[in-house]
């Protein structure tokens, strides 16, 4: 006997059947939702987007011939720590209100979201369950609301920009439209925030490895990876002498001085600082952790370094190998910064991307619960749950539990790079090449962008 289906089911299968028909167009709609929901959610919370109306003062010194590094902005009496080249593209924020600034600056971020996505699923390249538009979008829509995106809007950072313009480069494919420009973005990035400079020594470090190889083998030394750190140093070279030619005072001054002083974003104890700095200063009880952060930062950078050198020239052994070796290396950028707030750890996005697709691709528990475990930390705020940002400057006298609460980008990031390395070990011992989707291998000049 034939039961026949509920009403509720029979909707259930009619909303199924329309999605797998137009899976972008649900997609559309869903991320819409999420965002319209979070621009709701942002504006009940009246966030204050600090950092953006410092980024307006920037410009406003620029144009009044002002000095950049000793002008203070907000009631929190925030100074810039930015390069000059960053203050120059702030310019045209002075021309703008403040109502639209903030408006334009939302919509802006809630696009690069949507980018960010885009690109981190292009450079993993696998698997492709629905059509990557209609994934880029579900997933923008659901991870927006992860604590480092959140934080990111709510100040009206620039970090998902400078996390886009490193991604578009890496996923440039050799003989497609754009190709020539692969390191352009990386050297902006550099020029606006310091930290993505990590990307060109990753690169020129793999150039290197890869031409020692080449000139062994087929007797020349040029390949992929320098040329792109050749074009991401000649750009970021570009960008300060422009800026050096617009604002020479301020140039000879950020390069000489306001660049060494490591303390001036903020404190560095404070709870948001998520690096290993800022864990060592909480666990020692000091503002100047010193020599131990000098220690434990040349350690984790030969160690991050090494492990995407060795994930990027895994080629053809370990599947997204170059998703790996970015996520690793922007991992090793944050934990070996200065300062890291937890608004800089957007790259929590593709990270969680890489895991989730590593999970699907070996069907196992433990990479399921690997992904979940971390994008649930990532969405947990946690380390906003004890005291801080106070007069007394309670960080330096955290109990274990609160410095447990205040590690916990730290604590993933060091996961993370122990997983990456060790599945890149695994993956050089491997003789027999990886052939994805059972096709004969080939011999082709190094892909930036799978799928």
């Amino acid at each position: 006997m034939t039961v026949k289906p509920t009403i509720t089911e029979s909707r259930v299968r009619a909303v199924r059947a329309a999605f797998l028909r137009r899976p972008t167009l649900f997609a559309a709609a869903f991320c819409l939702l999420s965002f319209t929901g979070f621009w709701i959610a942002q504006r009940a919370a009246h966030v204050s987007m600090a950092d953006l109306m410092v980024y307006r003062a920037e410009g406003w010194s620029v144009r009044n011939a002002m000095d950049l590094y000793d002008m203070r902005a907000t009631v929190h009496n925030l100074p810039n720590t930015y390069p000059p080249f960053a203050s120059l593209l702030f310019t045209p924020l002075t021309f703008l209100s403040t109502g639209l600034m903030r408006t334009l600056a939302t919509a802006f971020n809630l696009a690069l979201m949507v980018a960010l996505v885009h690109l981190a699923l292009r450079l993993i390249g696998r698997p492709r369950v629905v059509p990557r538009p209609a994934a880029a979008l579900s997933l923008a829509a659901v991870g927006v609301w992860c604590e480092p995106v959140w934080t990111t809007l709510r100040y009206g950072q620039i970090n998902l920009l400078v996390t886009v313009l490193v991604l578009w480069d890496l996923t440039r494919r050799a003989g497609r439209r754009g190709y020539r420009w692969a390191g352009v973005g990386t050297g902006i990035a550099a020029s606006i925030k310091i930290t993505p400079a990590l990307f060109v020594v990753f690169l020129a470090l793999a150039g290197l490895i890869e031409g020692v190889r080449r000139l062994r083998s087929e007797g020349r030394f040029r390949n992929e990876h320098l040329r792109r750190a050749a074009v991401a140093t000649g750009a970021f070279v570009t960008t300060v002498a422009l800026s050096g030619l617009a604002l020479p005072h301020d140039s000879h001054r950020y390069w000489t001085e306001i660049l060494f002083a490591t303390d001036r974003p903020g404190d560095v104890e404070g709870a948001g600082n998520q690096n290993l700095r800022g864990v060592l200063a909480r666990l020692l009880h000091t503002s100047d952790p010193g020599l131990w952060w000098l220690a434990a930062a040349a350690l984790f950078a030969c160690a991050g370094l090494a492990t995407a050198v060795a994930a990027q020239l895994a080629e053809g052994r370990l599947p997204g190998n170059r998703a790996w070796a970015a996520v690793a290396c922007g991992v090793t950028a944050l934990m070996i910064s200065p300062i890291s707030w937890s608004h800089h750890w957007v790259w929590a996005v593709p990270m969680v991307l890489l895991l989730g697709a590593e999970a699907l691709r070996r069907r196992t528990a433990r990479w399921r619960w690997l992904t979940a475990v971390t994008a649930l930390l990532f969405c947990s705020f946690m380390m906003w749950y004890v005291p801080h940002d106070l007069p007394q400057r309670v960080e330096l006298h955290q109990n274990p539990g609160q410095m447990l609460l205040t590690a916990v980008y730290p604590i993933i990031g060091v996961v993370f790079l122990a997983v990456a390395g060790l599945l890149t070990i695994r993956a050089l011992r491997t003789r027999r090449p990886h052939i994805p989707d059972g096709r004969a291998p080939r011999r082709t000049e190094p892909s930036y962008a799978r799928g």
